[in-house]
């Protein structure tokens, strides 16, 4: 027993090492796949209108900061944010309702299971002849793509509850908002969250396809000047843009989850300390 416990409190040795030098471990593969971008390129080995060097896209980068870059930034962020945030509160309710009344996931759930196998793309055209080119078809595009990963998340983390659990709040006469609130939330909660992050990240990827059909402003809308006008440089500049706006989105949804499931005491939680 003593051994088991000594080995699992041994501190995780790699990723320490790293942080006492000062340097992400997370930034080692982007700083190697710039320098050998930049030196393929720099040696011809790499044709620049194809694929211009990091130095390129920086400049790209500053040339469109002075020509109105935090524009189309924050309509795609705004996008993204009120897409999500209408998806993810739909599909909170109802995913809770799924999972608690089989009535209810016989009636709703095959319809939801068929509508998550629909591409983005293919929801393009319909949304555009029903709402035209204003913003409600980019948002609700949004809305549709973060709306499944979150359903999909509550269902699983309500059904995932141990049995137990809620036994022992029957046990204590819980009522059936209270055994909710108390014991179903708090044990579904890392599923929810994880659902929370993959709806995140899809309703970035649907605001793109929603921007390179309809959009005069936004990420999505570089992406598409930067190819009409043969700018790779443009086009790569707004992919790392959304890259970085992906990451830092998600990043905030760590601390969110770190904060929320800091009662937690399993071994990857204990490791990471």
């Amino acid at each position: 027993m003593d051994r088991q416990a000594i080995t699992l409190e041994a501190p995780p040795p790699s990723r320490r090492a790293w942080r006492r030098f000062g340097f992400p471990l997370g930034l080692l593969l982007p700083a190697l796949a710039l320098i050998g971008a930049e030196a393929g390129v720099r040696a011809g080995l790499v044709p620049a209108n194809l694929l211009p060097p990091p130095s390129a896209i920086l400049e790209s980068l500053s040339w469109l900061l002075e020509n109105g870059l935090a524009g189309h930034v924050g309509a795609s962020t705004l996008r993204v944010a009120a897409g999500f945030a209408a998806g993810a509160l739909l599909a909170l309710p109802l995913g809770a309702l799924v999972a608690l009344n089989r009535r209810a996931e016989s009636l709703l759930d095959p319809s939801f299971q068929a509508l998550r196998a629909i591409p983005s793309l293919a929801w393009v055209p319909l949304l555009l002849l029903w709402f035209g080119i204003d913003e409600a078809p980019k948002i609700i595009l949004i809305a549709i793509g973060a709306f499944f990963p979150v359903y999909m998340g509550v269902v699983a983390g309500i059904r995932g509850v141990d049995r137990g659990l809620t036994e022992v709040g029957l046990l204590y006469r819980l009522s059936p908002l209270a055994l909710a609130r108390r014991v179903l939330l708090p044990a579904a909660l890392p599923s929810v969250l994880t659902g929370l992050r993959n709806g995140l990240s899809l309703a970035w990827m649907f605001m793109v396809a929603a921007e390179l059909i309809a959009a005069s402003r936004g990420l999505g809308y570089l992406l598409t000047d930067g190819r009409e006008s043969s700018r790779a440089d443009i086009m790569l500049a707004a992919i790392v843009l959304l890259a970085l706006l992906g990451k830092a989105s998600d990043s905030a949804m760590q601390a969110l989850e770190r904060r929320w499931l800091a009662w937690r005491d399993s071994y990857v939680e204990r490791t990471a300390r």
